[in-house]
């Protein structure tokens, strides 16, 4: 009986759960709902040499390409909290710091899926979609991408 009892306790208690109902103390990660791109900074000259715009809806944000030395840079646009899980349009405009050229425009439309950074019964429920910005094909899948030159 002492052994039929023990390893369900013993489960319970490995996996997080309580036998008297309290629930497990969340993590405290703060997160956004977001849409990202991610690149390789090499993929555009280096050293700082484009200028990347993403938007979101009609919230824009921008930096430079950033140092070759670097593996890959992001960034983000913040959405709504309450965006749930819809599809938002995402513009992307790469330019040539140098003489404002621009390098490649592309748009697209990002599903969101629902993410919880702390946990399925923690807060903050966030919505996210990440793209990658390529020098030639604009917005597409991060999937697959090498982090090395």
């Amino acid at each position: 009986m002492r052994r039929t009892l023990f390893i369900p306790v013993l489960a319970a208690t490995l996996t997080g759960c309580s036998l008297l109902g309290h629930d497990t103390a969340c993590t405290q990660a703060d997160e956004d709902s977001r849409v990202s791109a991610v690149w390789r900074p090499a993929d555009f000259g280096g050293r700082d040499t484009a200028r990347i715009r993403l938007c979101a809806d009609d919230t824009c944000e921008e930096r430079t390409s950033g140092s070759p030395d670097d593996p890959f840079i992001s960034l983000s646009v913040k959405l709504p909290d309450d965006v749930g899980a819809s599809s938002v349009p995402v513009r992307l405009l790469v330019t040539s710091v140098k003489d404002g050229d621009t390098v490649v425009e592309d748009s697209a439309r990002a599903r969101l899926t629902e993410d919880h950074p702390n946990g399925t019964s923690c807060p903050p429920t966030v919505w996210t979609a990440t793209f990658r910005a390529h020098p030639t094909k604009g917005l597409i899948s991060p999937k697959g991408m090498k982090l090395q030159g």
